[in-house]
């Protein structure tokens, strides 16, 4: 069970991060993250990666998968798995527990699945082609192939294209293997009813903006980042860029960022119960029960599995 990569799951605001130090902390664990933005430096408040939640009673969870590219870059999912083995293999070696916690579908799946291991190049072709539809047309597209590609993160033109870019390369070369090891894997899974995550949500999203995320942004295109980059990210760094460049009042942009985080959480889930019908078995947790009780049912779960193994 050493190597066993024990793995959190849950949408936006469901306290992920906190249950996963929480468990760390008990089990002498290092946390890999799972989510596709907090790769980015200089991207903070809008990720969340409420970096202090990482010390707990002095001590500092070691956490890996963060802060990994300048803002600006399109980093992916072949180098997200790249980078994922190498942090694994390297928590394990020292004798530590890896436990991934993220809430980006297709980055976790990734590695639970051993999704195909290769790079796939641009096709300036198809990208034309493509850059005729609309974002809904865009995912209806997506939902057409055998194997559906993740629509978490593709709530811009330019990441649904490049998602569609990516199916039609696999399809095309069925020689591909993947050339990604098999690894054990327990999850977890946090649940909210839907009002309680919309609750949340929003308060988030207040106390985001109040910590400075407008200004983060600033930032972010005073260091010449092109906005057309920012927003490619989606959700806080798309609509608060619109606003600061003057494309969107203040108002508009709270409302529409509001809205498209909770469409997001929305399809965080669908995409998480669609894991569990591509057979990866779920343990879901209450977000609303006390951490620590969900840390005992986490380590009773743990057990068991282990007793079953012996």
């Amino acid at each position: 069970m050493k190597n066993t990569l024990i793995t959190i799951i849950g949408p936006t605001a469901s306290g992920k991060t906190k249950l996963a130090v929480n468990l760390a902390n008990v089990l002498d664990a290092e946390i890999i993250s799972g989510d596709s933005r907090q790769v980015y430096r200089g991207m903070d408040i809008g990720t969340g990666k409420d970096l202090s939640e990482y010390t707990i009673g002095g001590k500092q969870i070691p956490y890996h998968l963060i802060d990994m590219a300048d803002a600006g870059y399109k980093y992916n999912v072949y180098e997200y798995q790249h980078d994922f083995l190498q942090a694994y293999t390297s928590i394990c070696e020292r004798g530590k527990r890896p436990i991934l916690c993220g809430g980006t579908g297709l980055y976790v799946e990734s590695v639970l699945r051993g999704y195909k291991l290769v790079p796939v190049p641009a096709d300036p072709v198809l990208r034309c082609r493509l850059e005729q539809n609309t974002l809904p047309e865009l995912i209806k597209i997506l939902s057409t192939y055998k194997k559906l590609h993740n629509t978490t993160d593709v709530d811009t033109v330019k990441r649904a294209i490049r998602a569609i870019e990516i199916e039609e390369y696999y399809m095309n070369h069925p020689e591909i293997s993947s050339g990604f090891p098999e690894i054990p894997y327990v999850v977890f899974g946090l649940q909210l009813d839907r009002e309680e995550r919309r609750k949340r949500i929003s308060q988030r999203l207040k106390a985001r903006l109040n910590e400075g995320l407008v200004e983060e942004i600033r930032a972010l295109l005073d260091r010449g980042i092109p906005v057309e980059d920012l927003i490619y990210y989606g959700l806080e760094y798309k609509y608060v860029s619109l606003y600061v460049t003057g494309a969107l009042s203040y108002e508009a942009m709270f409302s529409q960022l509001e809205i498209a985080i909770h469409q997001f959480a929305k399809r965080q889930m669908t995409w998480f119960r669609g894991m569990e019908k591509r057979g990866i078995s779920i343990v879901w947790l209450d977000a609303l029960t006390d951490t620590d009780e969900n840390v005992q049912m986490m380590l009773d779960a743990l057990s068991a599995k282990s007793a079953d193994l012996a």
